[in-house]
Parts: structure tokens; sequence; C-alpha cells
């Protein structure tokens, strides 16, 4: 007689869900994307527990979703809650018909792992990352070839890889607990948050981080559901310029690369040897537009200029003597683009290491995580902007967008070489 109940309350939410559905013709809100998924899941649990005989409490449901969690390889002490922002980086929110390239999502990622940090939650993280195509099909892995073959630009054509292929989960999971939102210890939680009733699920917007800590209304919810805000994720991460409250340094997620690119970047340092490095960021921050009287500008006026090889090799003078191994990544794919600089150094590229990139690499940001890894190992590491007042850069324009944009400058500011 239980099950035969349990059925015929399922069957009344299915249909009040269809005559939503109905009256409605605009986009499904999050939230409610969120309470469909929690019910789908749920029929494969409710059946044989909702209604047992020994009833159901919070403390025995956070038990099971522990026991479920501790068959994962690293166990975490105390009891779970958990924190869901959606199930790609920036959507629900700002970008869900495109996406922004790695360093945008990474910053995103790393402000709700923050949050989640700050909470003691466990980070519901998704299973996959959005690659936009902009940094995607460039082929640099072969760049230093004068065509680009159809075969290459083929297989990283992918609009997302999966999340586990860029990041170690169980080294992120170290630091902050996360779990991927196709694994079965979400469907769990999903399932468990449902017969919680108002104690399972939280929805959430322009609610404080503390808030959420210290009211019982929220501390007390098993599930912190943030997709309802509309906002690119790292938003919710505004002050940024206040360094007590940034609890997860710039260089955490590309540190967390996944297993087979941090073996790739260690087997590439070996070669190297003792080597120096530089970052050189052309391409998309290039662009110009033209103002009302037809006069081209820019947002970056020194960039285009402050990277090409000339103007390289008198500026890195100072910090790189000749005769050195540099190391250099770019997204500039002019064939013998930097070869001026080989006057005065030993230059390496990724594509010097195909032997060793191409059977592991899938698509370019993959390609970039190792290509970071091998900047960080460097004795001398030169960035394109400034981000920090210590920084050696090859340029002195703001990397942040000033939205001001500016005739570009191409002269020598002074003649020191």
């Amino acid at each position: 007689s239980s099950l035969l109940l349990c059925n015929s309350r399922i069957r009344k939410k299915k249909m009040a869900i269809q005559k939503t559905h109905k009256g409605k013709t605009k986009p499904r809100s999050p939230t409610l994307i969120l309470t469909v998924s929690i019910v789908a899941i749920t029929l494969l649990y409710i059946a044989s527990t909702l209604f047992s005989p020994n009833g159901f409490s919070f403390a025995t449901s956070i038990t099971s979703t522990n026991a479920v969690f501790s068959k994962n390889r690293r166990q975490h002490n105390g009891p779970h809650k958990y924190i869901y922002w959606g199930n790609r980086i920036d959507c629900p929110g700002k970008h869900c018909d495109t996406c922004a390239g790695l360093g945008h999502q990474e910053s995103s990622l790393r402000c709700a792992l923050e949050e989640a940090m700050f909470l003691q939650r466990t980070f519901v993280m998704p299973s996959r990352m959005c690659i936009n195509p902009i940094h995607n099909n460039k082929g640099i892995l072969h760049s230093s070839s004068n065509s680009i073959s159809e075969e290459t630009e083929e297989r990283w054509a992918d609009s997302s890889c999966a999340m586990a292929s860029l990041y170690d989960l169980d080294l992120i999971s170290d630091t902050v607990p996360v779990i991927l939102d196709n694994s079965e210890m979400w469907h769990h939680v999903l399932a468990t948050s449902m017969k919680l009733g108002s104690r399972g699920v939280a929805h959430v917007e322009g609610v404080s981080r503390t808030d959420l800590k210290e009211k019982s209304s929220y501390s007390n919810i098993l599930l912190i559901n943030r997709t309802a805000s509309p906002l690119s994720w790292f938003a919710e991460c505004k002050d940024r310029k206040n360094h007590s409250s940034i609890l997860l340094p710039y260089s955490f997620l590309p540190s967390m690369a996944a297993e087979k690119l941090r073996y790739a970047a260690e087997e590439i340092k070996k070669l190297l040897g003792d080597y120096d490095a530089m970052h050189v960021r052309r391409g998309d921050v290039l662009k110009t537009r033209k103002d009302r009287f037809g006069v081209e500008r820019s947002l970056h006026p020194h960039l285009d200029r402050d990277t090409h090889a000339e103007f390289i090799l008198c500026r890195i003078a100072k910090w790189v003597p000749p005769g050195r191994t540099l190391f250099i990544a770019s997204n500039e794919r002019t064939p013998g683009y930097f070869s001026p600089l080989a006057v005065r150094y030993k230059l390496a590229y990724s594509s010097n290491y195909s032997s060793i990139l191409d059977p592991l690499i899938e698509n370019n940001y993959e390609l970039f995580m190792v290509e970071r890894l091998i900047l960080m190992g460097a004795k001398t590491f030169i960035k394109t902007m400034k981000e920090d007042d210590n920084d050696r850069s090859l340029s002195d324009d703001p990397k942040k967008n000033t939205k001001k944009w500016e005739i570009p400058v191409y002269t020598r500011d002074s003649e020191e070489c």
C-alpha cells in the first residue's frame, strides 16, 4: 500500500509539472530545472526508503550520504553539506549561449571554490568545461609549419571537455572537497534533499556568504542552490582587491592540473634543463575598432608594439642574459614570428615536444595548462602584461580591461636599444 501511495503522489507531481509547462512558453527557470532533476532522480530511491517503518531523519540522511561519499579515493571528515552553482561555468548566468576562455572560466571556478571553502561545504563541480572555439581551433602544437592540417582542426573542434581531463579533482579536494555533477554521489544528494523537504534545498540569490554561513535558515540546509544568479560566477567575488578576502591564489587551479598534464610538463622541463620563459599573448587582445571619426583605437594601445620581436629583445635584455634557453608560449600563429630572438637566445616552443604532447593533448586548454606549468618552472618568467607590481612583463599596459579605447602606439618611447 505504501508503494501505491508513493506512485500516486509521483503521478500528481508529474501532472502539476506538466500543467505548469503548458501555461508558459518562456525558458524554464534554473530553480525549476533543478527541482525537476531532483524529482526525476528521487524516483530511483524514493519507493524503497521514503516510507520506511523506522521513519526518516536529517541525521540518518547525512549518514547515508557520507557512506556514498566514502567510496571516493579521498575521504573527508565530518558531515557533508553541498553547494551547487550550475551545470556549466557561468551558466546559468551570463554565458549560456557561449563561453569565455580558460582564464575567465577559471576566475569563475575559483570564486565558486572559495565560497565552498568559506562555507565549509562540498562544491558540486560541472563535469565538463565549455571550450571557446576561438581558443581551440588554432593548432598551436603545429604552429611552426606553414599550414594546419584538417585532421588537427577537426580533432580540436570539440565544444567541451571533461573537467577531469583538465584538473586533478582528488588534488583539489585536499583543499576544497568537490564532487562532479554526473556522479553517483550527486544523484544521491539530490534524492536526499527531496526527502528532507524544506531542510533539503535552499535556492538563494543576492545572499551574502556571511549570511549563508551564520544564519541557521541556510547553514542547516543540505544543499545550497546558487543557480538563480544572472551574473557570471566571478561577479560574486567582487572584493578581489581586498587580498584578505581571497582564499585561493591565482596559481591554485594552474597547479591542480590533471596528472597526465603534470607528467607532460615535467618531461619537457627535464629536456629544457635550466631555462627562462615568457608568455606572449597577442591574437584576440589586439583587436581594434574605429571611433566616429574613423580612427582605429585599442584597449591595449602599446601591446601590439611591445610584443614585436625587436621590442621584446630590448625589453628582456635586462632580465635574460644572452645564450639562455628561452621557452615561448604564445597564441601568435605567424610562422617564424619570434625568429629574430634567436640571435641572442636558444628558442623553444611546445611544437618542439610534439612527441610528448601529441599522444596526450586533445584541445588547446590542455596545451595551455601544460605550458603554464612550464612557465611556472622557469628561472625567470616574463608575462605579457603586469598583474602585480613585482611582475616582469613585456608591456606596461594594464591587464585588466579599463574600457578605455586609445589610439595604438607603434613607436619606441625612448632610444634605450
